[in-house]
């Protein structure tokens, strides 16, 4: 409703261009509403809040991360030193040098004991030296082969992984930190409704500044109109010889101010409405008439009557504040106690790797999958913990005294702005009864200079508590408007 009250609005004005456009207070206040900057920003701020606190959700569920990497190494693992290698590497050599050396041994002490001939000795020597190469060919061939079964190929390695946690017990961190975000957007809320209500405070105290100026403008040309019929009356008598020329001079210094005074008035009108049309974020020289410009009487809108039932007052939105203040203190304690108690995460994955270490360093993707429980428990921080727990319990006190004078300023501001309705109140019956008395006054002075009974100075006189007495009852009735206003506000209840 209010969008389509908005476009209306634009839409008059669009194809009016210059013309006047008469607007309501329920139509200012509808276009402040919509471009107060510093209510668009709040509904930002509010905005930010509700997609941390659905961030912070998020802390309960699950975590999957994804990971690959690839590696180059200048050298490769190797599972053998390189004496190991080379022993394996000339493992028949070594082998068939061993064995010859033995063997002659073998054959020199038959000779000496005299099992063999020298001749079959010989023999035996020339058939070991023969044999010996062929040993250590295939001796060596076969050791190289096990050096190569060592090779790990590893200077290119290609590792992707996927692992899933999942909280169990995180102290009661989660579940503060989603509160406080909670509180916090509540908080966000809250200073939307006071940045609301403090701009249909200013707007409506604008509105109704605009109106009674516009209303004393009207008074000033009433007096005008009357201070020169009584000029028109004067000037006409000095010419009958009735009247001086000294009498014909005060009147015409009355004429002179009285054309001032509007000309004072006129430009506090045009100042007030460029003020109006600023807070409603239209141009500021647009030409805008204000509906209650031409009530006859302001006495006739409507007084109402309102009643205090919440002591707390629960309904300001600074309260409220101060209440999320407090509640956001006390979960940041809760924060701060979840990070010195055990943590317990579920954790798994999948992880793949080439080479392959699960088959000898195989070349080719291997995948391997794996869960566990994760605790992790503090055991000494020096006292950390309990010097930042007695700290934030500090700040909670300190929110929950500010709370408390906030409470206790605004029962008094409430007080105040009830003694102001009430002396408004009182301010307009008396200003209405000195405006019948000012118009009798003025009513026997005019009909007495008709007569000739009363001089031209009772009628000034006459003319100037008249002005005066519509004046201070434009002034009540105003009044008694800004002060009901003020009492919404100081209550909290001051909606569009």
């Amino acid at each position: 409703m209010r969008k389509l009250s908005i476009f209306v609005i634009m839409s008059m004005m669009a194809f009016t261009g210059k013309a006047q456009q008469v607007l309501t207070l329920e139509e200012c206040r509808t276009l402040a509403l919509q471009n107060n900057k510093q209510l668009s920003i709040s509904k930002m701020k509010q905005d930010v809040a509700t997609q941390t606190r659905k961030a912070v959700h998020t802390k309960y569920l699950p975590r999957v991360n994804a990971m690959g990497s690839y590696q180059y190494l200048s050298k490769e693992v190797s599972l053998l030193n390189n004496d190991q290698k080379y022993l394996l590497n000339n493992l028949g050599t070594i082998t068939a040098d061993r064995l010859g050396n033995g063997f002659s041994n073998v054959v020199t002490n038959m000779v000496e004991k005299g099992l063999i001939s020298v001749q079959t000795a010989q023999h035996l020597q020339h058939f070991a030296g023969e044999l010996a190469p062929l040993l250590a060919q295939t001796g060596n061939g076969f050791g190289e082969r096990i050096a190569d079964a060592f090779h790990t190929d590893t200077k290119q390695i290609w590792v992707g992984a996927v692992t899933v946690t999942q909280p169990i017990f995180m102290g009661g961190g989660i579940t503060a930190a989603n509160k406080m975000a909670e509180i916090n957007e509540q908080m966000a809320a809250n200073d939307i409704d006071n940045q609301e209500q403090t701009t249909l405070y200013a707007i409506d105290n604008a509105y109704w500044l605009a109106v009674s100026l516009k209303h004393k403008q009207t008074l000033a040309n009433s007096y005008l109109e009357l201070v020169q019929k009584l000029d028109d009356d004067v000037h006409k008598m000095i010419q009958e010889g009735v009247a001086t020329r000294a009498e014909g001079l005060k009147v015409d210094v009355a004429v002179n101010e009285a054309q001032m005074s509007i000309t004072q008035v006129e430009d506090g009108v045009q100042l007030a409405k460029m003020y109006l049309c600023q807070l409603c974020g239209l141009p500021l020289d647009g030409n805008i008439t204000l509906a209650d410009e031409e009530v006859e009487t302001l006495q006739d809108l409507a007084i109402e009557t309102l009643e205090v039932t919440d002591s707390s007052y629960t309904a300001r939105p600074e309260v409220r504040m101060l209440q999320n203040a407090v509640d956001i203190s006390k979960q940041a304690t809760k924060l701060i106690k979840a990070a010195y108690l055990p943590h317990v995460a579920l954790e798994g994955g999948f992880t793949m790797m080439n080479p392959s270490l699960f088959n000898g360093f195989e070349r080719k993707f291997t995948g391997v999958w794996n869960i566990g429980v994760v605790v992790q428990v503090p055991v000494w921080s020096w006292f950390e913990g309990r010097y930042k727990i007695n700290a934030s319990k500090t700040a909670t006190a300190m929110a929950s005294m500010e709370l408390a004078d906030a409470r206790e300023k605004i029962s008094l501001q409430v007080e105040q702005n009830r003694f102001k309705v009430k002396e408004a109140q009182k301010k307009l019956n008396m200003s209405q009864k000195n405006m019948v008395s000012a118009e009798e006054n003025l009513r026997c002075a005019t009909l007495g200079f008709k007569e000739g009974v009363m001089n031209v100075t009772d009628v000034m006189a006459a003319q100037t508590a008249w002005q005066k007495a519509q004046s201070q009852k434009i002034d009540a009735e105003i009044d008694v408007k800004l002060s009901q206003i003020g009492l919404k506000k100081a209550l909290g209840i001051l909606r569009n």
